[in-house]
């Protein structure tokens, strides 16, 4: 074999055991041969402590990113019985609301040293137990749980068997005896009805009626309480029962306008439904707030945007989401604790899709 002056290792191996393009995991011990110093000070060094002089901890990390060193979460977590892992499962993020909640809930377990996993499932309990059966299998420290419509307390017992700590989040599932946080939905509805009342209208819709979560009941339970007070009658024919999409507003804000007594003004179930009726009311040739007033619940950032902008509940993602994190910490550090829930009172922001009835202007 021909020598070109340059000594070669047999085994193709680098100076630190690692084969140059190859998969050989690179370890502390691989990087500390490497610079001449312990894995202890390696150790401290990737973990930005100032136990370890400037310099050297820049050429650490510099190496150990030039090496393609990744942290073994697998091997800590064996070793603190902590994975710094919360899991969250969600029924939809397509929903910007539930994107804003997600945005509060990162950011409050990453200053907290916690890193989010995420699985969703839509309104499917088959897909909601496979998810959220492959978010316990990587060890959470928590769960955070936004559960898909029809979830009783029998479907997370599996989760509660195992001793995850556990938080629902805006839906709540009766008598289960877990922490929540969400918003008083049933007042935010008061809040919407009063307004359009006040307005003057008397026939008044409903988009979205859902019986099987605890959001959609008690945001129509504020809506039929309301109209009773006010000697109202309820019309179920102006009452479109589905989970709150754009679709289903499209499609409810027209079936009620083709009932015998059309409503004047409709209260949405969430602000994705509003939207919808918007587009629904545009398809028959009418706009909100100048033909028809309309109401969204959640006030997601989208509402502000739109022409005319949304009439909508406020719902306080951003600190809903903050507390979520906050309780799965505690409940963490504290699984004994009695169940906490913290309720946040709801706004009604007024913008430009409610006005009187058009026929007493």
């Amino acid at each position: 074999m021909a020598n070109d002056g340059h000594s070669r290792d047999p085994s193709g191996a680098g100076k630190a055991g690692v084969k140059p393009g190859g998969r050989g995991r690179v370890t502390l011990q691989i990087i500390a041969d490497r610079l001449e110093v312990s894995t202890a000070t390696v150790s401290l060094a990737l973990r930005e402590s100032p136990l370890v002089a400037d310099g050297t901890r820049l050429r650490v990390q510099q190496i150990a990113r030039e090496m393609g060193y990744s942290y073994n979460r697998s091997a800590a977590s064996l070793r603190t019985d902590r994975t710094n892992i919360l899991g969250v499962g969600f029924h939809d993020i397509t929903n910007p609301y539930f994107a804003e909640l997600l945005a509060a809930i990162e950011e409050t377990a990453a200053a907290h040293g916690r890193s989010i996993l995420l699985g969703t499932y839509a309104e499917n309990l088959q897909r909601q137990d496979r998810v959220l059966t492959t978010l316990k299998e990587y060890r959470p420290d928590g769960m955070i749980i936004c559960p898909a419509g029809g979830t009783t307390a029998e479907t997370l017992q599996h989760l509660m068997a195992a001793q995850v700590p556990l938080v629902q989040l805006s839906r709540e599932i009766p008598g289960i005896g877990l922490d929540f946080v969400g918003s008083d939905d049933r007042h935010g509805t008061v809040l919407a009805v009063e307004h359009l009342i006040g307005l003057g209208h008397t026939r008044i819709a409903f988009l979205g009626e859902s019986p099987l979560i605890s959001t959609g009941r008690n945001r129509y339970r504020g809506y039929c309480e309301t109209l009773a007070k006010h000697g109202l009658p309820l019309d179920p024919t102006i009452v479109y029962s589905a989970y709150g999409t754009r679709e289903n507003g499209l499609k409810g804000v027209q079936k009620v306008l083709d009932a015998a007594n059309p409503p004047t003004a409709a209260i949405c179930f969430n602000d994705l439904t509003a939207f919808g009726a918007m587009l629904g009311l545009r398809h028959r040739g009418l706009e909100a707030g100048a033909d028809f007033s309309i109401i969204g619940c959640d006030d997601v950032q989208e509402a502000s945007q739109w022409y005319p902008a949304l009439t909508t509940v406020k719902n306080f993602q951003d600190e809903m989401g903050r507390k979520t994190a906050e309780m799965l910490l505690r409940r963490i550090a504290d699984p004994a604790a009695p169940p906490q829930r913290a309720v946040l009172t709801p706004e009604l922001v007024v913008r430009g899709t409610t006005a009187p009835p058009k026929a007493t202007r």
